[in-house]
């Protein structure tokens, strides 16, 4: 097995010091020619230990007049900032944007700035970073890293927009991806960019685009560019730049006509060998943390769909474009696959992380501490929920599957746009309740994370059955009314519920006192040999 070596980079200490809770997304955009049945898909994982498990629905509202709308920090761009009562857990309080955002016992966030507000805004599902509205419009969001400037914390005059909230503003007033990109580009211009470089997936019921964005020094204004995913293509992006060359003129581009001018003025501009403006090089759009911390998760998400190409694990460096943007899978995409592909941890390959040196106990894939020394992986032990959101047109509304916590040991479970069930709303990291799935979830991932090699498989098989039953009850659901689909999948949710409690005293009975546990000696140590008694 190929061993992994991390080398010191340029700034590498820099971005070891970036706030966890930014620190590593997946996201995964599937084309509408690229699914088996004409969805278009966003996938986003949520990582970061400590971050917010919660998504949250945000009802759609009419505005008078005149009115203004708060613009809120995020601990997830930079660090908390506890002025503003703005912290990693919840990670929003504010009772007039959502229900779902009322913590009676918690300090209102504080707002940034203001923008005027919309006559009328759309209901959306919310996370720490925007999801989907009610119209289809999906976002999936990873953070991103610029050699040259690796973080631009708020300060008061500065840009008010971190892309969490830039991304809400875009699901409350609009419909297509293409008003999304325009309108997050044209608040970027106006009103400026604090945090780090950033990326979303943006999509629609008919295409697909990568919008990503940089601050500025100053945090006026900041860079931004839009290219669009051609249909019948896949795409993965995992905490680095993507886009390449910049091509004034190209329909499949989108971008502030000044960003050549403003890379020049900043003195980033950089080329590619053929005389092209190149986005990642002039960005200086480095790997997040090291060599494959990043890479490796694209090879992975591109070679599983499209193991045709054949492409190399390796690469020459961060600036290589070895890697398309997007490929062609060899098979049309399923809502499963992409599920899969969330539990990734290099399985059948020479990077298999259960079989690692830094493996944990009975193989355990998960490296928690020494992730950012080894292999990184799209399954990670971080991630506080994953969601894919798809959209097409047999669905009596869109729809977002949700894993809380990790994806291996949970359930995609699917949702509307609509109020979700009390079990899924408002949980607290630091407040132990039973009536939470998250909580529920995390006793099944405790107990299997400790003995994954022995728990594993009943735990797989778990998830398996339940996803199958969600499957079944969305494809006989498509003649229902949006009212009754809702109701029917938050019914099949609170079941989720219930399983994921019966599941954990299942575990813990089966396995009490080691019963059943047998140790696979590849992560045992050497022998005891006493000397004495």
């Amino acid at each position: 097995m190929k061993k992994f070596l991390v080398k010191a980079t340029v700034g590498l200490a820099a971005l070891l010091l970036m706030n966890a809770d930014t620190e590593a997304c997946t996201i995964m955009l599937v084309t509408k020619g690229a699914s088996a049945d004409g969805s278009v898909m966003v996938a986003h994982s949520n990582d970061g230990f400590g971050s917010d498990p919660n998504v949250a629905f945000v009802p759609a509202k009419n505005h008078k007049k005149g009115s203004l709308r708060p613009v809120y920090p995020s601990a997830a761009a930079v660090d908390e900032l506890p002025e503003y009562n703005c912290f990693s857990v919840p990670h929003l309080v504010a009772p007039e944007r959502s229900d779902a955002y009322n913590f009676p016992d918690r300090p209102h966030t504080k707002p940034i700035g203001y923008i005027p507000e919309a006559a009328h805004t759309y209901a959306y599902l919310d996370g720490e970073y925007s999801i989907m509205n009610e119209h289809g419009l999906m976002l999936g969001e990873c953070t991103d890293k610029s050699a040259h400037l690796p973080e631009v914390p708020y300060t008061a005059g500065g840009g008010i927009f971190y892309s969490s909230e830039l991304g809400c503003v875009a699901l409350e007033r609009c419909k297509t991806a293409r008003e999304a990109i325009e309108l997050m580009g044209a608040l970027i211009d106006e009103y400026g960019l604090y945090g780090t470089a950033e990326a979303f997936f943006v999509a629609d019921k008919d295409e697909g685009w990568l919008f990503e964005m940089q601050p500025t020094p100053s945090g006026k204004g900041g860079l931004w560019i839009a290219e669009r995913i051609p249909d019948v293509h896949f795409a993965i992006a995992a905490n680095q730049l993507r886009i390449r060359a910049i091509r004034e003129g190209d329909p499949n581009q989108i971008f502030n006509p000044r960003l050549p001018q403003m890379l020049e003025e900043l003195g980033w501009a950089a080329y590619d060998d053929r005389g092209n403006l190149d986005w990642v090089k002039s960005l200086r759009g480095e790997e997040f943390a090291h060599p494959y911390y990043s890479m490796r998760r694209v090879w992975s998400g591109l070679n599983a769909v499209a193991p045709s190409l054949n492409l190399s694990p390796t690469v020459d460096g961060f600036d290589s474009d070895y890697y398309p943007l997007s490929v062609r899978p060899d098979k049309k995409l399923t809502v499963t696959d992409v599920m899969s592909l969330y539990r990734d941890y290099y399985q059948d390959t020479a990077f298999d992380k259960s079989a690692s040196d830094f493996a944990g106990l009975f193989g355990s894939p998960y490296h928690y501490e020494n992730e950012r020394r080894t292999e990184r992986a799209i399954l990670s032990a971080k991630t506080s929920f994953s969601c894919i959101a798809q959209l097409n047109d047999t669905l009596p509304a869109p729809i977002c599957w949700l894993s809380t916590n990790t994806a291996f040991e949970n359930p995609f479970v699917p949702f509307a746009v609509a109020k979700l069930p009390a079990a899924y709303d408002k949980a607290l990291r630091d407040t132990y309740d039973a009536s939470k799935m998250y909580w529920a979830s995390a006793q099944v991932m405790a107990l299997t994370q400790g003995f994954w090699s022995v728990m594993s498989p009943t735990v797989a098989e778990a998830v398996h059955r339940s996803e199958a039953d969600s499957l079944k009850l969305v494809e006989s659901s498509k003649g229902l009314t949006k009212n009754k689909f809702v109701a029917a999948l938050n019914q099949n949710a609170i079941k989720v519920f219930d399983d994921w409690k019966e599941l954990y005293l299942r575990l813990l009975l089966k396995y009490d006192s080691g019963a059943g546990v047998t140790c696979d000696e590849r992560h045992l140590p050497a022998p005891y040999a006493p000397t004495h008694y």
